[in-house]
Formats: structure tokens, C-alpha cells, sequence
């Protein structure tokens, strides 16, 4: 009795068990598993929403050109190994994270970033923004973000971001903020990122490096800042960077070319560890002369040529001031005395 009572318990057990364990690792009937590396492949399957019964062990889950337009923690209830998640080319507008390695989120609807965005995310190591609606970086959403070392937030609409946006990701090796709508970098925004190894701001409309904005990269190899609104730049700026070898991309930029541009370029090009990769690709805006012409070619004649015009307008004052003195002279001389007039009467 004894024993066909036990039979009786453990074989209502026997479902749910095999239940379980079924749910630990069917695969969502619109995507493909690969069980040898727990990887799961959802992508273009036009999803509204993350499929359930994701397995639990999976480490890497792809929903990249889908149409999804918000993300819930409980979407991902039970994927304890997650670690990589893919969601480029959706429509996502809001998101609620979870613990992961590595997020994209590129080419989705991103106005915003939650201010507890980072909360869940601490151990996050990449993290793609880019192609999104971004148009404001504050000093909450990052805060988190204590082992980051990849940010792309390029082409987003970013026109302003905190002084104290970037201070909490101090192991950032590569920053990407080309294609936004930037006006100046500012001293403090980068003062937490001795690390940084590759900065690109390249394409927004940077008109002003403020001196102090570079100094704190101490390990920085590139520096992208073609295509903004450069027209001067000051040689102390640069002199800060105290790298090994840090190389400048700084064409495309509406150039003044005058003697002093012509000196900020020559006394970069002879610090050792500056380089100006593509220095013969600076051309001239101003003035219309000079419109076209590569600052290069044209070397110490804007020197020269500022050196002739003092010159002239020297030579040009000194006649003058010469003239005026022989004509007051003149006059004093032709000028009538007063024993003239008495005589005269």
C-alpha cells in the first residue's frame, strides 16, 4: 500500500517536471536556437514583442529589424545568462533594461534616456545609441555606468550635454558622438576619462575647443574632428594633450587662413607626439583669395603677405603723420605775426 501510495505522489510530479524542463529549452516557434552556444536568432521576424519561452541558458539574443516599440524587465523574466542583447532597427520609444554586457539599441525612436537608466546595467561594457531621436544628455541616465568602455551616441540630434554627463565612466575607452548637433566642447565634460583611447566628434557644428577640454586624456590615439565649424584654433588647446601619439583628423572645417592659423598648424605638426593625419586636407574658407587652396601649399606666404600689408599700412601712417607735421610746420611759418598786423595798420 505503501508503495503504490508513493507512485501516486510522484507521478502528478512527472508533468510538471517534464514541463519545466521543456520550458528551460524549447525555442520561440519565429526563431532559430542554437543550443551548442545558447544563442538566439529572432531577427526581421516582424515581432511586435519579445517572444516568450526564451530558453533560460541563453546568453545572446538578437531582435535586431523587428517592430518593437517598448522593453520591459519582465520580458526577459528568467534569462538569468543573458549578456548580450540586440535591438537595432526597431521602433523602441521606452525601455526598462536589465543586466547585461553588451546593449544595442541602435536605429530605433530614442528621445530620451530614462534618468534610472543605467541602474540595472553595471556591469554593461558596450552600449550602442546611435541613429536615434537623442537630443539631451544629463548628468542621471550614465550615472551607472562604472565599467563602460564603448558609448556610440553618434547621429543622434544631441546639442547639449551636462558638464557632469560622462563623470561616473571612467574605464571609457571609445566615445562616438559624430553626427549631432554639438556647438562647443567644453572644459570638465571629458574630466573623468584619462583612459579614453578614441574620441570622434566629427560632423556637428563644434566652432569653440575650450583650452582646458583635452587635458584630462592622458591615453588618447585619435581625436576625429572633421566636418565642423572650425575656423581657429588655439595652439595651447593641443599642447594640453599630454599622450604617447595622439593623431588629429581636423579637414572639412571652414578654415580662416591667416599668418596665425599658419603658426597654430606649424607648432602642432612639430610636437612629437601630434599628428595632423590629414593636414594637406585643410582647406582654406577665408579669406576669398585664399578660398580653396590648402593651408599647406600656402605655407609661410600668409606670413609674408600679413608681414607686406603692415609694412604698407606703416609706411602708409608714417607719410601721413609725416605730412601733417610739414604742413602744421608750413602754416606756423606763413602764419602772420603780430608786429606784421600792427604794421600793416
Amino acid at each position: 500500500m505503501s508503495a503504490r501510495g508513493c507512485t501516486v505522489l510522484v507521478m502528478p510530479l512527472l508533468p510538471l517536471t517534464l514541463n519545466a524542463m521543456l520550458s528551460f529549452r524549447l525555442c520561440p516557434s519565429p526563431c532559430l536556437c542554437y543550443d551548442s552556444s545558447d544563442l538566439v536568432d529572432c531577427r526581421s521576424r516582424g515581432l511586435l514583442w519579445v517572444p516568450p519561452s526564451v530558453p533560460h541558458g541563453t546568453w545572446l539574443l538578437d531582435l535586431s529589424g523587428n517592430k518593437l516599440t517598448e522593453v520591459r524587465t519582465r520580458s526577459f523574466k528568467g534569462l538569468w545568462s543573458l549578456k548580450i542583447l540586440l535591438m537595432s532597427n526597431n521602433s523602441i520609444q521606452s525601455l526598462q533594461p536589465q543586466f547585461l554586457e553588451r546593449l544595442d539599441l541602435s536605429f530605433n525612436q530614442l528621445h530620451w534616456l530614462p534618468q534610472d537608466f543605467s541602474q540595472s546595467l553595471s556591469s554593461l561594457l558596450e552600449l550602442r545609441l546611435d541613429h536615434n531621436q537623442l537630443h539631451h544628455l544629463d548628468s542621471t541616465s550614465l550615472g551607472d555606468f562604472e565599467n563602460l568602455r564603448k558609448l556610440d551616441l553618434s547621429y543622434n540630434r544631441i546639442r547639449t550635454i551636462d558638464v557632469r554627463a560622462f563623470c561616473s565612466l571612467s574605464q571609457l575607452n571609445l566615445l562616438s558622438l559624430q553626427g549631432n548637433r554639438l556647438n562647443v566642447l567644453t572644459d570638465g565634460l571629458l574630466s573623468r576619462q584619462q583612459g579614453l583611447e578614441v574620441l570622434l566628434l566629427s560632423h556637428n557644428n563644434i566652432s569653440v575647443i575650450e583650452t582646458m577640454a583635452l587635458a584630462p586624456l592622458r591615453s588618447l590615439t585619435l581625436l576625429g574632428l572633421q566636418g565642423n565649424q572650425l575656423e581657429h584654433i588655439k595652439f595651447r588647446t593641443f599642447l594640453q594633450l599630454q599622450t604617447t601619439s595622439t593623431h588629429l583628423q581636423m579637414s572639412f572645417n571652414p578654415w580662416s587662413c591667416d599668418c596665425e592659423l599658419h603658426r597654430v598648424f606649424s607648432k602642432i605638426q612639430h610636437v612629437r607626439h601630434l599628428h595632423v593625419e590629414d593636414y594637406r586636407n585643410i582647406i582654406c574658407h577665408t579669406p576669398a583669395q585664399q578660398a580653396g587652396n590648402s593651408l599647406a601649399s600656402l605655407g609661410s606666404q600668409l606670413c609674408m603677405a600679413e608681414t607686406a600689408s603692415v609694412l604698407v599700412i606703416t609706411a602708409t601712417v608714417t607719410l601721413a603723420v609725416i605730412g601733417a607735421l610739414v604742413k602744421a610746420e608750413h602754416n606756423r611759418k606763413n602764419k602772420p605775426t603780430v608786429s606784421d598786423t600792427e604794421s600793416q595798420r
